[in-house]
Order: structure tokens, then C-alpha cells, then sequence
């Protein structure tokens, strides 16, 4: 699956969950460089979805990115498929 896919993929999913925000972040001149593919508020919590294509990994930025994320206490995840991000959102569901 293409990465684009992927995240559309994602974003129809996300679009169906009441009380969830999420964006798609570009990048170009006016976008941070290195922010995640997704950004979602969800019950509170910053969630950063960085979508990749199995076997790809984030460049040294996202990385870095993804790290400070993290360490403000926003959840920051590596997807690889739309399982993993339903993961999240059900898990979110148990604990909220």
C-alpha cells in the first residue's frame, strides 16, 4: 500500500469517530518540517500518526520530531497499517 493510501486510508477512519480532531499536516515552505502525517486530539490526549510504508523508516528529522513529542507526553506512533491506529483510539476508548 502506497503511503498516501495509507493515510487516506487513516483519515476516513478518524473522520468517523465523534469528538476526535484531526488535520493533515503538508509540508512545503509553510509547514514544520518533520511534524507527523496526522494530528489528532482525542480525548484530551495529542496523538502524532508518522504513516510509512512497511519496511520504511522516518527520516532523522521525523525521528527527532516524534522524540519531543514523546517526551511532552503526546503520543507520537509509527503506522504501518490502519490496525495499529485503531489500536490506539480503542485503547484511548478503555482508559477514558
Amino acid at each position: 500500500m502506497k503511503e498516501q493510501d495509507l493515510i487516506n486510508e487513516i483519515r476516513n477512519y478518524l473522520s468517523s469517530i465523534k469528538g476526535l480532531f484531526c488535520w493533515k499536516e503538508h509540508g512545503g515552505q509553510f509547514g514544520t518540517a518533520g511534524i507527523p502525517d496526522l494530528i489528532v486530539c482525542y480525548k484530551g490526549k495529542f496523538i502524532a500518526f508518522e504513516c510509512k510504508q512497511i519496511g520504511k523508516k522516518p527520516t532523522v528529522l521525523q525521528a527527532i520530531t516524534i522524540r519531543k513529542i514523546l517526551n511532552a507526553d503526546g503520543l507520537a506512533i509509527i503506522v504501518t497499517d490502519i490496525k495499529q491506529v485503531k489500536d490506539v483510539i480503542e485503547s484511548l476508548n478503555k482508559l477514558y
